[in-house]
């Protein structure tokens, strides 16, 4: 690991980072996209069979309820009563997102307000390269569940059999989720963001991918909503005292197993940065001058993950702004939270919970304001209504006022 300080250029660079990719990663996702749109179901399993050697017939892109009930007896039951817990946990955690309508009375008739309503129908990716996500099934579904979405498919790539990992089959039965698709890439982001003649168009497509998956998120999005654009996973750990010193190391080897994973640790203490400089030789180590440079660092890189290790985290928290998902104290890993904890493990990288939220049942409701005004209270507000409509231009606005007072 490199020891830094917040004024060298390699901190700058890590604050700095944002998502890109390469100019020939964007330019096969717009060939993929447009093939799909064109071609459908037929563009599907031409690049079903180049990028993941299956070969399907398009009655097989579709997960049959044969195979879904097949699935539970590929797995362990002590995975179903796990998930059972996690499941309750979650519930718990996002039915106290839920909004509630609201509206304010003023004089002579006036009412304002703001109502909530489910998106319709999203789409759920969830990747199975090198291992299956089957955290990510759950920790997508659950949250647009409770938000009331009607429809919910789930898309993943075939494993060389032709099939989809059974635990993501089991889970997503569990959930409910209404159809299950054998797809993966940027062609199943496509397939969800237009629709084909056997994949339905969703509203908003959530959850996790490669470069190309991101990619193809950032393509449709404004055709479709996206969750966001979500880059390797990353952890920044502020650490002081040699009692968590092995905390620390675990949870940064941790994350050294996510391919291209960020691991930061941001410390006021020189003796401890030196320390876990011979302990692990990925990462950065950045040093800090007190506390609150130490929150000033932290809130630049806006970490995925942030975890407090110091003997009093409340008085640093509240110094926070920026951070996917925070985990206070030394009985808190990361690792809790991408599994069990009940927030959503779907976070904000790249820097960018500089604007970003993690996903909750917020990201699958949206809102419309209500306004209802009596005769009276409308009539008062003519002068300023002729006033700015003039400025405008626009005097067939003026009109449709008008013509309630005749």
């Amino acid at each position: 690991m490199k020891i830094l300080r917040l004024s060298s250029k390699e901190t700058q660079k890590l604050c700095d980072r944002y998502y890109s990719n390469k100019k020939r990663v964007t330019e096969k996702v717009r060939r993929i996209i447009h093939d799909v749109r064109e071609d459908g179901d037929t563009a599907l399993l031409r690049y079903t069979r180049r990028f993941d050697k299956v070969k399907l017939s398009i009655k097989d892109l579709k997960v049959s309820a044969g195979e879904i009930n097949g699935a539970y007896q590929n797995i362990d039951t002590d995975f179903i009563s796990n998930l059972k817990g996690i499941i309750n946990n979650m519930e718990k955690f996002h039915k106290k997102q839920l909004p509630k309508p609201w509206k304010i009375k003023e004089a002579e008739g006036v009412e304002l307000g703001e109502i909530f309503r489910p998106i319709e129908s999203v789409g759920v990716y969830v990747p199975a390269g090198t291992a299956p996500l089957v955290s990510s099934v759950y920790m997508s579904v659950l949250p647009a569940r409770i938000a009331g979405v009607k429809r919910i498919i789930l898309a993943s790539p075939p494993t060389k059999y032709g099939s989809v990992d059974p635990h993501i089959l089991a889970v997503a039965n569990l959930l409910k989720v209404d159809e299950v698709y054998k797809i993966g890439g940027a062609q199943a982001i496509a397939a969800m963001a237009f629709g084909t003649k056997t994949v339905p168009r969703v509203d908003k497509i959530v959850g996790p991918g490669n470069d190309y998956v991101t990619e193809a998120k950032r393509q449709v999005y404004g055709y479709v909503d996206i969750d966001m654009l979500a880059g390797p996973s990353e952890v920044a750990i502020l650490a002081n005292d040699f009692l968590y010193k092995d905390y620390v190391v675990q949870d940064l080897l941790a994350q050294a197993e996510h391919l291209k994973g960020l691991a930061v640790l941001v410390t006021t203490s020189k003796k401890f940065a030196k320390a876990m400089k011979k302990e692990i030789q990925k990462g950065y180590i950045v040093l800090a001058k007190n506390l609150n440079q130490a929150a000033e660092i932290i809130n630049r890189i806006a970490p995925e993950h942030l975890e407090i290790l110091i003997k009093r985290p409340n008085r640093i928290l509240k110094l926070i702004n920026n951070a996917g998902a925070i985990f206070i104290g030394p009985y808190s890993p990361v690792s809790i939270g991408d599994y069990v904890a009940g927030p959503s493990h779907v976070l904000p990288t790249g820097g960018t919970a500089r604007f970003f939220s993690g996903l909750s049942v917020r990201s699958f409701l949206k809102s419309s304001h209500t306004i209802s005004y009596s005769k009276k209270a409308l009539e008062k507000e003519k002068g300023a209504i002729e006033q700015m409509t003039k400025i405008e231009g626009l005097s067939r606005h003026l009109d449709s006022y008008k013509v309630r007072f005749k």
